[in-house]
């Protein structure tokens, strides 16, 4: 996988937000704009990493993260 990718900026960083994919509510860390293709040929992702309450962070699509019902920012 190439190591190519790019930040961006996103309205919901550093807020609490849910991840439609899990239903869990975690913490919108960062998104960014990432080579995910293992080839040569380049495949281009937003991808949303997240905080759950264990304070480990996953990836999950950026269409996935919706803001969650109290929307308090992140400590």
């Amino acid at each position: 996988m190439s190591e190519q990718y790019e930040y961006v900026p996103h309205p919901l960083l550093r807020r609490r937000v849910r991840d439609i994919a899990s239903g869990a509510e975690v913490d919108l860390m960062a998104v960014i704009n990432e080579n995910v293709s293992d080839t040569g040929l380049a495949c281009w992702m937003e991808l949303a990493y997240i905080r759950g309450a264990s304070g480990l962070e996953f990836t999950t699509s950026v269409a996935n993260v919706v803001p969650a019902v109290d929307g308090q920012a992140c400590s």
